[in-house]
């Protein structure tokens, strides 16, 4: 006859190895899941273009973004996380980046949206290498799982040109 606490030890780590499958399972299914994203953003407007006291030149817009971000939602998501970035060349830099804007989606239901928001956060950059500059926009997503490795990708969005010359608020 075996005591209690041999059974116990038995149930447990029996217990432990299946759960240890289904975390495997899952991390492993989720390498099949190929998300369609759809993603659409604009710049509206530039708010504010000038030269910072520190001499680094500071951006900030208004964007108009869709995005339809459901098909990065399988049953082992717990939440993803996005963020639009700003990627542009500098004679110093080959790729600059900067994040314009961050939300973290936690629902499928609340995945698909469209709004129309100033950047979270200004476009910075080093110096004075922002006039006249081409700048592409990014969409970056991170999927955090509820078991498994996380899960990240990119789509790049559409281009504009910064003004010439600085602007004021207006």
């Amino acid at each position: 006859m075996h005591s209690a606490v041999q059974r116990a030890n038995t149930a447990a780590t029996i217990a432990a190895i299946l759960l240890a499958t289904i975390c495997a399972a899952a991390s492993f299914l989720d390498a099949f899941n190929s998300p369609s994203l759809q993603a659409h953003v604009q710049v509206v407007k530039i708010n504010r273009f000038r030269r910072q006291l520190d001499g680094n030149d500071e951006v900030k817009m208004t964007l108009k973004m869709s995005m339809d971000l459901t098909s990065l939602f399988t049953w082992n998501t717990k939440q993803v996380f996005v963020f639009l970035a700003a990627e542009y060349e500098t004679d110093t830099n080959s790729l600059n980046q900067v994040s314009l804007w961050d939300h973290i989606v936690q629902e499928k239901e609340r995945a698909s949206f469209q709004v129309k928001v100033p950047t979270k956060y200004p476009l910075i950059d080093q110096g004075t290498n922002l006039r006249g500059k081409k700048v592409g926009l990014v969409l970056h997503w991170h999927i955090m799982p509820i078991s498994g490795r996380m899960i990240q990708g990119k789509m790049p969005l559409s281009n504009f040109s910064l003004p010439d010359s600085y602007t004021t608020r207006s």
